[in-house]
């Protein structure tokens, strides 16, 4: 697809990534996008390929604080929100706050922990706020996860459940960088680490005038008939045990407002719930087990669903 002007302060972010990463725009570029929309990112990939580097260049541009989580099979869920200590001196019980209390959490393996911690982390990025001993706290806005995970044959991890996968805007994968990225990593290792130098191009108020005029892009109803046939094809679809919900039609559309948005157009096109529709949709079904056995990937069905539903030809209202 044909892509527009960008957005002029998001391309300052994204260069002040590149200052940092190396070959990995299309990754920086979703990660902008569930920032922006409101949601959040889970990347399944091994380690060491610059998953914490990426997510701390993303909090510095926006000058936002930044928590890392390592998920442990002995993490209790109040290490993750934090917990109520009695103090004393003053006789009563003081909340101290856990690393979810931040702007962009990195919350690394998070399969890697108990399904119990797990849920304490989801339940923030649901609710936005968190309850310990019965009082509420609200979590600091913009809140952003981007969660990492195994990839699932390694040993000692515990599968998210799908009703949690489904909590996720987008899921994506970073990939090993090419010989010619890979060298270029190994100069930059030699210096002064580019993340020591980075500075802010926005603030926290800029990001949340920029998340409010997403939600102005206009999509036509042609473009939500297209999402709700494409959400609708995955709950018949012959290799899908248990398809789409209707959270996966609402993240489909907030995802492509932001990534109009990202690219300059204050409208939705069909070519934007087309490439996004992979990194929405895939986690979010369940494919049969004839399937799975042919190795047939959830990627590979949601691509087959693309190319066989019509495509919108209306013309939009700008």
């Amino acid at each position: 697809m044909v892509k527009e002007q960008m957005n002029h302060t998001i391309d300052k972010i994204l260069a002040n990534i590149e200052k940092v990463m190396i070959g990995k725009r299309d990754v920086a570029e979703l990660s902008i996008i569930a920032l922006l929309a409101q949601g959040h990112v889970l990347l399944e990939d091994v380690p060491g390929v610059g998953k914490t580097m990426m997510v701390r260049a993303l909090a510095k541009s926006v000058n936002a604080s930044f928590r890392r989580i390592q998920f442990t099979p002995d993490l209790l869920p109040s290490d993750v929100t934090g917990v109520s200590i009695y103090n004393p001196k003053e006789m009563e019980f003081e909340f101290r706050p856990g690393p979810l209390m931040g702007n962009i959490i990195l919350a690394d393996e998070i399969n890697r922990t108990s399904p119990k911690t797990q849920s304490a982390l989801l339940e923030g990025m649901e609710e936005a706020s968190i309850t310990i001993d019965g009082v509420t706290h609200k979590l600091k806005k913009p809140f952003f996860v981007m969660a990492t995970q195994n990839p699932i044959e390694y040993e000692g991890t515990y599968p998210l459940p799908e009703a949690q996968l489904d909590r996720f805007l987008l899921k994506m994968k970073m990939g090993y960088p090419d010989p010619i990225e890979e060298m270029e990593v190994l100069h930059r290792a030699q210096k002064v680490p580019p993340i020591e130098e980075l500075n802010p191009v926005i603030d926290l108020e800029e990001l949340r005038s920029l998340q409010n005029q997403i939600k102005e892009v206009f999509v036509d109803d042609s473009i939500k008939r297209y999402i709700v046939d494409i959400v609708n094809k995955t709950r018949n679809h012959p290799s899908i045990y248990l398809g789409a919900s209707p959270r996966g039609s609402i993240a489909l559309m907030k995802a492509a407002q932001s990534y109009a948005f990202m690219y300059g157009r204050r409208f939705v096109l069909p070519d934007d719930i087309q490439y996004l529709t992979t990194h929405v949709l895939a986690h979010r079904i369940i494919l049969k087990s004839e399937a799975k056995f042919e190795g047939i990937s959830a990627e590979e069905v949601i691509d087959r669903i693309i190319g066989r539903v019509p495509v919108p030809v209306q013309r939009l209202v700008k």
